[in-house]
């Protein structure tokens, strides 16, 4: 299994380059239209060259976080689960 580490939570229009081509991926995946304050967690997985995005608006709580990144057989680190946790 591997360690989703929290890299930041960013609104959409401030979201640092690199990221972007993870985010437009996703949103097309969940055919979501992303307006520029929306709040996106970005995690980086241990182990790998791979961020896994997160919206969170689309989220009731943490634990449906880790039901999709259990998916991707990863898991959240502690403080990262704590931050999120703060923000929904």
């Amino acid at each position: 299994m591997f360690i989703a580490t929290l890299a930041g939570i960013f609104k959409f229009g401030e979201l640092p380059r690199e990221y972007e081509p993870f985010v437009r991926y996703k949103a097309s995946f969940e055919n979501k239209n992303i307006n520029e304050n929306e709040e996106i967690a970005v995690l980086n997985i241990q182990g790998t060259e791979s961020n896994h995005i997160l919206f969170l608006d689309s989220y009731k709580n943490i634990a449906d976080i880790e039901a999709e990144l259990k998916e991707a057989e990863a898991k959240l680190n502690y403080n990262s689960k704590k931050i999120l946790e703060g923000h929904l």
